[in-house]
């Protein structure tokens, strides 16, 4: 969890729910938001490191991710592709409270 982060995360507050292949869907509070990533907190995750998952954040998505770690219910995601821009800051501005 202490590796060096490729863009800045932001603090956020905004639901988003996840799904994995085998179809289990969890609704959780996603903590906060970079372009290559984010962190969600899900009390009883059972995601380990590795595992594929589409992730919408609000209304928007699905976005493909890869678990990267996972530790005390929190559990923090690469996209496989970049948020673009636009939509970045509209979670992080308009989405978030």
């Amino acid at each position: 969890m202490g590796e060096e982060r490729r863009d800045d995360r932001h603090d956020i507050e905004v639901w988003g729910h996840y799904r994995t292949p085998n179809g289990l869907k969890r609704d959780v509070p996603v903590k906060d938001l970079s372009e290559t990533g984010c962190r969600f907190f899900d009390k009883f995750s059972s995601l380990l490191p590795g595992a594929e998952i589409t992730l919408r954040i609000e209304s928007l998505g699905p976005f493909q991710a890869t678990v990267r770690w996972q530790e005390g219910g929190y559990v923090g995601v690469e996209f496989q592709n970049r948020l673009y821009g636009p939509m970045f800051d509209h979670i992080r501005l308009r989405l978030s409270r």
